[in-house]
């Protein structure tokens, strides 16, 4: 073996057989037949069975019927094993083969996959991967899991947000300021008079006092436009809507770039109000609905000072961080702080002597 090897390192061709048959001795083997992780074990499923590759689904099922109530274990029961393939453990393994065979065979691409293994048992990985994917895929599909965890995601949203509104409107109703002038809007209309009624239909102080609450919270709801994160819920805005209406979004959002793009880029035009609060917005890294809770005047100032200039905005922003640090170090708990970090900060260890 020596001398051979040798020889065949002195010739080139015999060098490269060498490496040939070392590199195929290092490689996996492939399976030659079947195995018993896979199927019916080495077993062929068909043999099982005892129908033919090109039996149908109904001689497959009553092959299976056929065999499954032979070999029952309820039928098998206390029968003594009283040589090879007897009794009721032989019996019981007999019936989990045949059920093997038969969930094997009963479905279309189960079937497919199990004679593609026949016919090459040497893709050893590929048997392995088809098996076991689907043997392990859920039984539920995905979309289906998708859509209701989606629906239930909208359903959970539209509620919450019901309810941040219906605490703002709580909080409204109660403040001073916001019920005066919602009592005033009642009286005029000749709301909270219906309220006093006599005789038999005269009602308790504790109905009428409700009933004037409830026109109080209705005045509120139509007069104060609530913006941001409690502003009234609308149905378009749950997850649900958002993700079918998402390509007509996209759509839209598209055809307004490629108009920026062609009006302000292209053609120099000027920006109009809105365009100039949209370029203010995204300076300041604001949400529209964050945006929108600001004050009338607060935007007319963006506007007075030319904040969609990027020279303006950047020295706008440095007056307010200078004001935040006065208006800092104006404040006592700031202060406290302060002081605090310096004398007991929370790198310090102290011990208090008993």
């Amino acid at each position: 073996m020596a001398a051979a090897a040798a020889a065949a390192a002195r010739c080139p061709a015999g060098r490269w057989a060498l490496c040939l048959c070392l590199c195929a001795a290092l490689l996996p083997r492939p399976a030659r037949g079947l195995t018993d992780r896979l199927y019916c074990g080495r077993r062929v499923c068909y043999e099982v069975l005892g129908v033919s590759r090109q039996a149908s689904k109904a001689e497959i099922a009553r092959a299976y019927r056929q065999l499954a109530r032979q070999y029952h274990p309820d039928r098998n029961r206390g029968e003594p094993a009283g040589g090879e393939g007897s009794g009721a453990q032989a019996a019981h393994e007999k019936f989990l083969l045949i059920a093997t065979a038969y969930e094997t065979l009963k479905d279309e691409e189960t079937r497919k996959d199990y004679d593609y293994m026949l016919d090459h048992p040497e893709e050893y990985y590929r048997h392995y991967y088809h098996y076991y994917s689907r043997r392990l895929a859920p039984k539920v599909d995905v979309t289906i899991v998708i859509l209701v965890t989606v629906c239930a995601i909208s359903v959970f949203q539209f509620f919450s947000w019901w309810s941040s509104y219906n605490e703002a409107i709580n909080y409204l109703a109660s403040v001073p300021k916001y019920r005066i002038q919602a009592t005033e809007i009642a009286r005029q209309q000749g709301l909270l008079n219906k309220t006093k009624e006599k005789g038999k239909n005269r009602r308790s102080k504790e109905e009428i006092r409700e009933e004037e609450e409830e026109i109080i919270k209705d005045i509120i709801k139509n007069k104060i436009d609530i913006k941001g994160g409690y502003q009234k819920p609308k149905i378009y805005d749950i997850l649900l809507f958002q993700i079918l209406l998402a390509p007509f979004y996209w759509c839209k959002y598209i055809i307004w770039y490629c108009w920026w793009i062609y009006c302000f880029t292209i053609k120099g035009q000027e920006y109009g109000v809105e365009e100039k609060l949209y370029i203010i917005r995204r300076y300041m890294k604001m949400s529209q609905s964050q945006f929108d809770t600001l004050e009338d005047h607060q935007k007319e100032t963006f506007l007075e000072r030319q904040l969609w200039i990027r020279e303006n905005y950047e020295v706008y922003k440095r007056e307010q961080e200078e004001e935040l640090k006065k208006k800092m170090a104006m404040d006592p708990r700031w202060k406290r702080y302060r002081r605090w970090m310096k004398n007991e900060g929370p790198g310090r260890l102290t011990f208090i002597d008993d």
